[in-house]
């Protein structure tokens, strides 16, 4: 299956929010009138300013964290991998990832847990040309494919390959510098682009009409983005933690229910020299819901994670070598928080 994502915004639909998140969205959670100081929070976000980050930027501009009790200070980041070694060092109280990296990191002592799954279907994809004739992975034989060494693709690279009967025997390899990925798409010098669908589809669009061939087609399953932290801070921050959740809940019905606009002014304002395409941030968040669900999460609660596709997830590391067996997909995620 592949994806151009033109479904109308209107379309994109999450559960019906939990009793807890209404109660939020009617200021059940605001705080009595009583002299108390908010509950300070770390974040830090996976990258750059992109849509993904809109839930929480709302919260922020809109006073939902206030009205919870928290001071939230989310800060930019510099790629998934990077923020999950700094939540792990306690650096910050939480980190926005993809996910799927904590059952990888767990071999080099990684010490987190997902306690809220928001993209909860794999965004990995291949961004191909919208006209070009490549609809599945066999259709990449002979054609160039650009990738940076520390995506989270490359570890499912040869993996997705053999889907197709390929091997990188096959296809062109292109490793370049983060820096260059897009533009050496966009200039026609590579066939293929391999990056989570949400952040580059738009992107790229914008310079080479392009369309997302899904890694889960391929059968790569691996968790998208959702909240980490270590278990010790999941312990002792409990109770603000789950004032976090219930407001990104309610900040995610929100942009769901058509104000996607009301997100992306909100990441204007809250990084105004950053210069932010307001068309390509409000696209980046419509994909990022229609990401959402998984069958297995169906009906569940925004941030409710399925343990059948953890240990997806985890089958598909065994077959990709990056994981070794014996590790539980229970070690890596918590729904204790969500309700």
């Amino acid at each position: 299956m592949t994806f151009d994502r033109t479904v109308n915004e209107a379309a994109v639909k999450l559960p019906a929010l939990s009793r807890r998140a209404a109660l939020a969205g009617a200021g059940a959670l605001a705080l009595p009138h009583i002299a108390r100081a908010a509950d300070k929070l770390t974040v830090k976000l996976d990258f750059l300013p992109w849509g993904l980050h809109a839930a929480m930027h709302l919260a922020v501009v809109n006073g939902w964290f206030r009205d919870a009790g928290l001071e939230v200070d989310a800060q930019d980041g510099r790629g998934s991998a990077n923020t999950l070694q700094l939540v792990n060092a306690g650096q910050f109280d939480v980190g926005q990832i993809q996910v799927g990296l904590l059952s990888q990191a767990a071999a080099s002592g990684s010490k987190l847990k997902a306690f809220a799954g928001f993209m909860r279907a794999t965004d990995l994809s291949a961004i191909v040309p919208k006209e070009g004739p490549i609809t599945k992975v066999a259709d990449v034989r002979g054609k160039s494919i650009v990738v940076f060494a520390a995506s989270p693709w490359m570890p499912f690279l040869d993996l997705w390959l053999k889907a197709g009967g390929l091997t990188r025997d096959d296809v062109t390899v292109m490793m370049v510098d983060p820096a260059a990925l897009f533009g050496t798409y966009i200039s026609g010098r590579a066939d293929v682009l391999l990056t989570p669908e949400g952040a580059g589809l738009p992107f790229t669009s914008k310079g080479r009409p392009s369309r997302a061939v899904m890694a889960s087609d391929a059968g790569i399953f691996f968790p998208s983005y959702g909240l980490v932290a270590t278990d010790t801070v999941l312990a002792t921050k409990r109770d603000a933690f789950t004032r976090l959740v219930t407001v990104q809940q309610r900040a995610w019905a929100y942009l769901a229910d058509g104000h996607l606009d009301d997100g992306v002014a909100a990441m204007q304002a809250q990084r105004p020299d950053a210069r932010l395409d307001a068309d390509m941030m409000r696209e980046q968040t419509r994909i990022c819901l229609t990401l959402f669900d998984t069958p297995s999460t169906k009906g569940k609660p925004v941030g409710w994670q399925s343990e059948a596709d953890w240990d997806a997830c985890i089958a598909t590391q065994l077959a990709a070598g990056v994981v070794k067996p014996g590790i539980k997909a229970t070690d890596f995620f918590t729904n204790e928080l969500i309700a």
